[in-house]
Parts: C-alpha cells; structure tokens; sequence
C-alpha cells in the first residue's frame, strides 16, 4: 500500500481586506478623480499602461503578507485588462512606476513614513503623497523620486513625474497637467461641459450664417425688384 506524497498548502492571495476605500468621501472622490485623469492622460500614448485604485499588489509569490493596497498605482509596459490583484512575478517581475497616495487624518503619518519607507525599498520610482482637505501636509502636495536607492524630495516648483505628466493641488482635487502642451487634464466633467459649449458655438454659428444668408436673399430680392421696376419705367419711358 502506497503512502501519497504530501501535497503543498494552497496559498491564498486575498482580493480585498473589507476596508472601505478611503477615509472620507472626499478622499474617494480625488482617488477616481485622479484615476479617470490618469485614464485620460494616457489614453492616447502607445505603450501599454496599467493603472490600478486599491488594489493589491504583491510583491513576493508565495507570501500574502508582502502587499499594499496604494491609492492609485500607475504600471507602465504591463496590459491594462481587469485584474482582481496585481501580481509581480506573474508581470515580469513589474512594480508601479507611480504610486499616489490621498493623505487623511488616520494615514498621513504611515504615508510618510512606513509607506514611504516600503515604496523606496521597492523600488517605486515615483511616490506623491496629497492631502486633499489641506489639513495635514504642508504644501498639501508631496513629491519623491529614487535617486539610487533612496528617495528624494521633487521640488515644490517642479513637481512632474517621469512618465510626462505635473501634478498640483486645486481644492480637494489633485490636478494633471500634460507636460507636452502644457495644459491641465481636464476632468469628465469639464469634458462635457466643453463639448456641451461647443456643441452651443456651433449652433450659434450656424444660426449667425443662416440670418447672414437670409440677409443676402433679402437684399437680392429687394434689388431684383428695384431692376424689374427700373425695367418698367424705361418702358413705359419709350
């Protein structure tokens, strides 16, 4: 009689640690903000991007303890098909070029200190942290970027990512500007509203044209008629 072969546990990777997604509605509300500008931004670049908003990522096969669930995390090189979790070594080996962080009253400590110190000895390249209610960080806007191993404050005044994109504070919104036009990313909101107002231009336009053209018909008939009189008084005139 033959003994099987023990067989390995079946490691779990979670999907999700039932915490909602941020603290505050209003931090929520930057995370898909931002991550629907993201969207926008690279909508129209050829290489592939991945971009993720509290999701897992784990790092090492075979642990389901060495993950982090960032805000918003920006993979490029990596196919951007739905995922339940991001899975290094399934990728490449692949990590965020970007990760964001929504500062708020129970994280902005962690967010600059064990989350910094672990997306540094990741190896993320880029790490911004934003406070959106302007309550803990001064400025409410925060850049890092690896200069070899360890981070390094992005200036105050230059705070751009690598990968062609600035980032500045309005209001309770992190804004994306296109550092190859120099203008920001519009949210879906203002999107629409744009394409409402110029939907309002054109009709305008082509009402203003209509009165013009209706204006010329006018004045051609009025001297239609002033010719078909002057007509009959030379007639009448012979």
């Amino acid at each position: 009689m033959s003994i099987a072969e023990p067989t390995a546990a079946l490691v779990v990777y979670p999907s999700g640690d039932g915490q909602p997604m941020a603290e505050t509605g209003l931090h929520v509300q930057a995370i898909i903000m931002l991550h629907q500008a993201l969207e926008d931004f690279f909508r129209s670049r050829s290489e592939p991007v991945y971009l993720a908003s509290d999701q897992f990522w784990y790092w090492r096969e075979g642990d389901p303890t060495c993950r982090v669930a960032p805000d918003v995390m920006v993979v490029p090189g990596v196919a951007p098909h739905p995922r339940r979790s991001f899975f290094s070594w399934e990728e490449g080996g692949a990590v965020p070029a970007v990760v964001f962080e929504m500062a708020s009253q129970g994280t902005w400590r962690n967010d600059l200190d064990d989350k910094y110190d672990q997306y540094e000895s990741l190896g993320v390249r880029e790490y911004f942290v934003f406070d959106p209610e302007g309550l803990y960080l001064v400025p409410p806007v925060q850049g890092y970027r690896l200069s070899g191993t360890a981070y390094r404050r992005i200036r105050q005044d230059q705070l751009t990512s690598e990968l062609g994109f600035g980032v500045r504070a309005e209001g309770t919104m992190l804004r994306l500007v296109d550092l190859a036009t120099g203008q920001p990313v519009p949210t879906r909101a203002e999107a629409v509203d744009a394409a409402q107002q110029q939907v309002e231009a054109e009709k305008e336009r082509a009402e203003a044209e209509k009165q013009r053209g209706d204006t010329l018909q006018a004045e051609v008939e009025r001297l239609r008629a002033r010719l078909q009189q002057l007509g009959h008084l030379n007639g009448s005139d012979g």
